[in-house]
């Protein structure tokens, strides 16, 4: 069990039923970003608003939020007259998201390290355990949820807004490759570069949340660089 010491024994409330009292127009991005990220709504292909607001019944202004916002980070394209397309998958963009990640995940490790509170630290415990059954189980879309939990942990934990607002698309575009091309194979080595990050991060450990950062990003960059080469 590789998160038994950092994982808590009494119950937590389940990411599911924090979703579940979420804004519409948030829940409207979480489950648009996650259809763009799992690929159910395909690379470089279009759809409609409507068809969208009509898939998520959610709103049409709640829907429209959410686009807006994904437009924005570059994971669609709202082209007038002609639909919203999905953005393309090109394998050597992998590294240039990676590129621009890594810096910001190593400020982004070091602060949460020093400034840790017991709500990030639940929120870390809870996404390691999610994590944890997701490789026992080789549930890879349980996987992607427990990464973007684990994500949103390390935002709230740094307690720098500014880092975390350009993390967090490069954090979507970076898992959205992850799950086109290695997720058959990369669970449990995955896991464990999150749990040495979750250690040093609870520790308090500055120095060595910055060294677990850079060993998943290395990690990822390597993944991205053999996708580059198909």
């Amino acid at each position: 069990m590789i998160y038994s010491r950092y994982i808590r024994r009494e119950p937590l409330i389940s990411m599911e039923a924090s979703i579940v009292s979420e804004p519409a127009a948030a829940k409207a991005y979480r489950v648009l970003e996650n259809m763009i990220v799992t690929l159910e709504l395909a690379p470089a292909s279009f759809v409609t608003e409507g068809s969208l607001i009509e898939r998520l019944a959610l709103g049409r202004t709640p829907v429209r939020e959410a686009i807006q916002r994904l437009a924005w980070e570059g994971l669609l394209d709202v082209r007038p007259r002609a639909g919203i397309a999905i953005a393309p998958l090109h394998p050597g963009d992998w590294l240039r998201v990676l590129d621009a990640r890594r810096g910001v995940e190593v400020v982004l490790a070091r602060s949460a390290a020093r400034f840790v509170t017991r709500e990030a630290a639940d929120l870390f415990h809870e996404a390691a355990l999610a994590m944890q059954k997701a490789v026992i189980s080789g549930n890879v879309l349980a996987f992607i949820q427990a990464d973007k939990a684990l994500d949103e942990a390390l935002a709230l934990a740094a307690d720098n807004p500014f880092a975390a607002r350009l993390a967090a698309p490069l954090q979507t575009h970076s898992r959205r490759f992850w799950f086109r091309y290695k997720a058959d194979t990369g669970l449990a080595e995955s896991a464990e570069h999150h749990v040495a990050l979750i250690r040093s991060i609870l520790d308090g450990d500055e120095e060595g949340a910055a060294k677990d950062a850079k060993k998943l990003m290395a990690l990822l960059r390597g993944h991205a660089e053999v996708a580059a080469t198909r």
